[in-house]
């Protein structure tokens, strides 16, 4: 058997998935790993991790993957990868290890917004474990953000969003803050009675600080009744509007129609209290602005992205798209988008 026409990959902060696709748009193998992100592993970490994924795909495809390039070419689209040196780096880095013929690496968020849209233009916000955006115009200009946390004035990733529930419960109990239900919420998630007793498990290493990022979901399902909550979800809607509407202001597409995308573990679909506080700010900034949940995740997004730059047909995209989407959910039945 010959070689993938594409080596496609998203990269994030809490999975990766890596695609051998055909240029039919069939579905060779896609494999499943942890985080891949060099923002948390570094780029040797990164790299290893493709390195597993990518023997393990080529090997169920039926490829030998020690014996020159596994794909025509690599499309690898990685969280953590922001800045034009970092994607620089990471690009040589790849190109040494021979995967594909030619290889393109980029931000993640660009393929969520893809995977949202066939028209290719448009603005993508993601938002998991971080929170990032990047806007296309027709024209091919682009607008994106270096999306480096806190230094770069980012808020809104889950762990931002468990940290403002957690402060938000302590100065419940103590009378710093407002009474809010999180209080008793917050800790009962880890199986503890009080803010206090959470503090002390955190801070002495019992519970691991990133764990903060598993609390949105608590914070979602009291927002319905509680006022605090309902204040950290806004300020969650506050950030996505606000990235999405610099992007369309620096495209000049705030008087288009124009559709914004939305993905990654926070802005699931379901969530409607975000999703219409994200509408009612987004149909301030413009009147033809669409917003759309992602529905396929973003491993489609990459491997369009690589059969767009390879020029194939409609129905090869069609395909990748159907064969990807049907393979995740196998892998996370009813949860098709890990951000």
């Amino acid at each position: 058997m010959s070689g993938a026409a594409l080596l496609a990959v998203d990269g994030g902060a809490s999975k990766t998935d890596l695609a051998l696709v055909g240029a039919d748009g069939s579905l060779l193998a896609l494999e499943r790993g942890p985080q891949s992100s060099p923002h948390y592993l570094g780029l040797d970490g990164s790299l290893d991790v493709l390195a597993d994924l990518l023997s393990r795909a080529a090997d169920k495809a039926g490829l030998p993957s020690d014996d020159g390039p596994v794909s025509d070419l690599g499309q690898l689209l990685i969280a953590g990868v922001d800045l034009p040196s970092e994607v620089q780096n990471f690009h040589a880095a790849v190109e040494a290890r021979g995967w594909s013929s030619r290889t393109i690496v980029d931000n993640d968020t660009f393929a969520i917004l893809r995977a949202g849209t066939e028209q290719g233009w448009g603005v993508g916000v993601v938002c998991g474990t971080g929170i990032n955006c990047v806007g296309i115009a027709p024209d091919g200009r682009n607008a994106r953000f270096p999306a480096l946390g806190a230094i770069t004035g980012d808020w809104g990733g889950g762990y931002d969003v468990g940290l403002a529930a957690v402060s938000a419960a302590a100065r419940s109990e103590d009378g710093r803050g407002e009474r809010t239900t999180l209080e008793q919420a917050v800790p009962a998630y880890f199986g503890l009675s009080t803010p206090t007793e959470l503090a002390e498990a955190i801070h002495h290493g019992r519970i691991a600080q990133r764990r903060l990022g598993e609390l949105p979901r608590v914070v979602f399902a009291e927002a319905s009744r509680d006022e605090v909550a309902a204040e950290i979800v806004q300020r969650l809607a506050d950030e996505v509007v606000a990235l999405a509407r610099v992007a369309l202001q620096r495209l000049e597409l705030t008087h288009t129609p124009v559709e914004v995308l939305l993905g990654g573990g926070l802005l699931r679909p379901g969530n409607g209290t975000l999703e219409a506080a994200i509408e009612a700010g987004l149909r301030e900034v413009g009147e033809a602005i669409t917003v759309r949940n992602t529905e396929s995740p973003p491993i489609v997004g990459a491997a369009l992205l690589g059969l767009d730059e390879l020029g194939a047909s409609a129905e090869a995209e069609e395909r990748v798209r159907r064969e990807l989407d049907e393979a995740v959910a196998t892998l996370e039945p009813g949860k098709a988008d890990d951000g």
